[in-house]
């Protein structure tokens, strides 16, 4: 008996024991161990020894396009060449910015190898450009990441060799002084080092970068921009861009998926200065490779990217529809061009999701082609711009901008946002006044149409002067408004005359 009653003594105590052990290591502990089991050692264990076979030239691929998977067990030599342009190209719809590129597109073009590769790379400056340039590879273990090997002048090529040590997605970019007038103005891009095992298979890859560029005009101001240095030094963006351009990713740019697939997204930050929230509206990201390393987190809504970093990110596709990606510092989005679609189609599953599609009042003008617009810019500086191409221009612009409250027709929400269709309110007032409206708002009981209003506009001084002018247009000649045409030298004058309302920006 006293010997049974010790066995049961020592069971409880060894019991206990192993209880508190499993409490006195707790998660820290237990991390640091997991991590040290998974750990992949770095660059430590990135050098599998010499190339093998026969040389490879890489695969190299423009946004938003990625190479293929490497699909190889061994250590390769990869030859990349790649060629900077200095190149004209719109920014925005009716708006050209001189460009400073890798591969002739901003993001510059994706490379994709595996550890463990030796990368004989190749860098020609194109004879056309006016700039030195060279390349800093964040991927690279060496001194400037390559730029001290491929100072390149115009007209000439550099080369130097790597090995890729460290799997991940890292950020490439010009180095050249003053470096942030070559980032600002395009020159970066992504490199993805896979691991030796590779990456989980998806069906789908896309590659985005986020971008902020400095001009010395306002946000879609029609005509050729300027870089501006002092902006860009007080970190003050005029645009903030998904690959380097306002509709890079939207209308028939958008990118293409189908539901059921598994889509992944390789997301850099070039900067040179914003950090970027990046979120995709209406998915969560089942797992993202935070920083572009070799660890994941899962079921993430909205994940940070610094300038000069990546990440990687996988989701899956349950139901259809139009799904946004966004910087959510979210003026960003909506106020200076970091959006982008992501269409997806496929059969609808109620069980999921019953609401409607996302649609013009919620993502604006970006959902409405702005052919129209680039046409009327180019006549405007051609100085043959039609009342009909005014019109044409007003319409895609109002779309969004002001349907929001005003409705598609114009009919405005009854006893709440009043209406611009056969409105005595518009054919009562000047030109003039309604451009003062649009500039600073109105705020106050009006009467349209014999029922009183008491709402807030506010004011729409971010709009340029020609964008007021072809919407005011196109309200004046719609819905029996008695016609007109506005001036764009019109709203000029009178944002330089007008004071300004509180709030707003001129």
């Amino acid at each position: 008996m006293a010997n049974r009653k010790w066995v049961i003594a020592a069971i409880l105590a060894l019991a206990t024991t192993v209880t508190g052990c499993r409490s006195d290591t707790p998660p820290a502990a237990a991390a640091a161990h997991a991590n040290a089991v998974a750990d992949t050692g770095g660059s430590r264990k990135g050098d599998f020894g010499p190339p093998q076979g026969e040389p490879i030239e890489a695969i190299l691929t423009s946004p938003p396009e990625v190479p293929p998977p490497t699909g190889r067990d061994y250590p390769a030599k990869v030859i990349v060449n790649l060629e900077v342009v200095e190149k004209d190209m719109p920014i925005a719809e009716g708006v050209n910015y001189t460009f400073w590129t890798f591969g002739g597109t901003v993001p510059g073009s994706f490379i994709r190898v595996r550890q463990g590769d030796t990368v004989e790379f190749h860098l020609h400056n194109h004879p056309d450009s006016k700039m030195p340039h060279n390349i800093d590879l964040h991927g690279v273990t060496g001194p400037g990441g390559g730029a001290s090997s491929t100072f390149t002048a115009p007209g000439h090529s550099s080369q130097f060799t790597f090995k890729a040590l460290n799997q991940g997605l890292y950020v490439y970019h010009c180095a050249t002084a003053p470096v942030g007038m070559h980032v600002a103005n395009g020159m970066y891009g992504l490199i993805l080092v896979e691991p030796p095992e590779g990456l989980p298979p998806v069906d789908k890859e896309f590659y985005v970068m986020q971008g902020d560029f400095y001009t010395t005009t306002k946000y879609r101001e029609k005509g050729y921009a300027p870089f501006d240095m002092q902006r860009a030094i007080d970190e003050n963006a005029t645009y903030v861009l998904f690959n380097g351009a306002e509709t890079a990713l939207t209308g028939d740019n958008a990118l293409r998926a189908s539901v059921g697939e598994t889509v992944r997204l390789y997301v850099g930050n070039g900067g040179p200065n914003l950090v970027s929230s990046f979120h995709v509206i209406g998915e969560i990201f089942d797992k993202v490779w935070y920083e572009g390393g070799t660890r994941y987190q899962e079921n993430v809504q909205t994940t940070l990217i610094p300038a000069g970093g990546a990440m990687i990110a996988d989701f899956h596709l349950e139901v259809p529809g139009s799904y946004v990606l966004v910087d959510h510092s979210i003026f960003r989005a909506f106020n200076k061009g970091a959006l982008g679609i992501l269409t997806v189609d496929g059969p609808e599953n109620l069980a999921i999701y019953s609401g409607k599609e996302v649609d013009s009042v919620y993502l604006g003008d970006k959902v409405a082609s702005l052919a129209s617009v680039q046409t009327a810019a180019d006549s405007a500086a051609s100085g043959t711009l039609t009342l009909d191409e005014q019109i044409a221009a007003g319409k895609s612009l109002y779309t969004g901008t002001c349907s929001v409250c005003h409705q598609d027709n114009g009919a405005g929400l009854p006893g709440v946002f009043p209406p611009v269709a056969s409105s005595d309110w518009v054919k009562s007032h000047s030109h003039e006044e309604l451009i003062k409206v649009v500039l600073n708002g109105l705020t106050g009981p009006v009467k349209v149409n014999g029922e009183d209003y008491n709402s807030v506009m506010p004011p729409m001084s971010q709009l340029t002067d020609d964008e007021i002018a072809n919407i005011l247009t196109y309200v004046l000649n719609s819905w029996d408004n008695g016609g007109g045409q506005v001036q764009r030298d019109k709203v000029e004058q009178i944002r330089a005359s007008t004071p300004r309302a509180e709030g707003a920006a001129h």
